[in-house]
């Protein structure tokens, strides 16, 4: 198969996790409302262990290590000041899609890595893209949980998250073309948007996972990590 349609492939399959975990978001009926609540601060925790652990073992490692340090450290304060900026416009306009733009941080430089990867490791790609699924499904569960207010039809949000799952391929494809050799430009796209994910944990995401009445999200939180760490661990 040629690279580039492998990186196609490949990226598309890791991107349409997202509007699938919306779908699953817009189907879930549980009726007893505790249970309802648990579930839903259990699904957002997860996804913000997950986007934990990409900043952790993924973005920051592998971004900073093909950069000077003073740069590295600037990109990520960076990154913070930019999506501080995002998130004002967004709340000013009575919007909350915190957790999307997060899922998009991290989705798109990792989309770019896969593709770039695809040139030296094959078989690393192929896992990469798995992990890539995984975490984006409780990702996309949450980010629909979070955009949808039900005074729009949900197809419509739908239809966004295909369109944004339509990035990884684009990005992919960059990486494989562009990117495969100019490691600085790619960790400095990683670093910029491990700046990015951290502010949105802390600001929007964790306060919103957190129930007062259950510690499930906090496991929750651990199991989204430990997935990004298994997939770090058999990656390296």
């Amino acid at each position: 198969m040629q690279p580039h349609v492998f990186a196609i492939l490949l990226a598309g399959l890791a991107g349409l996790s997202m509007p699938l975990g919306g779908f699953l978001a817009w189907c879930e009926h549980i009726r007893n409302p505790t249970l309802r609540d648990e579930v839903l601060h259990a699904v957002a925790a997860f996804g913000g262990g997950a986007l934990t652990s990409a900043v952790a073992l993924v973005l920051v490692p592998e971004g900073a290590q093909a950069l000077p340090a003073v740069l590295a450290v600037l990109l990520f304060a960076a990154g913070g000041g930019v999506f501080y900026l995002a998130d004002t416009v967004l709340q000013k306009r009575g919007g909350s899609g915190a957790l999307l733009l997060a899922m998009l941080l991290d989705y798109v430089p990792e989309a770019m890595a896969l593709g770039a990867m695809l040139v030296a490791d094959a078989a690393t790609a192929w896992l990469l893209a798995l992990m890539i699924f995984l975490q984006n499904l409780p990702e996309g569960f949450a980010a629909f949980r979070d955009v949808w207010s039900g005074d729009s039809p949900a197809w419509h949000v739908l239809l966004a998250f295909v369109g944004l799952a339509a990035l990884g391929p684009i990005c992919a494809l960059a990486g494989l073309v562009w990117l495969a050799e100019a490691h600085a430009v790619l960790g400095a796209i990683m670093v910029f948007a491990a700046g990015g994910i951290l502010y949105l944990l802390f600001q929007d995401i964790a306060p919103k996972a957190h129930s007062s009445r259950s510690s499930v999200p906090a496991l929750g939180a651990v199991a989204g990590f430990a997935l990004g760490l298994a997939g770090h661990l058999l990656t390296v």
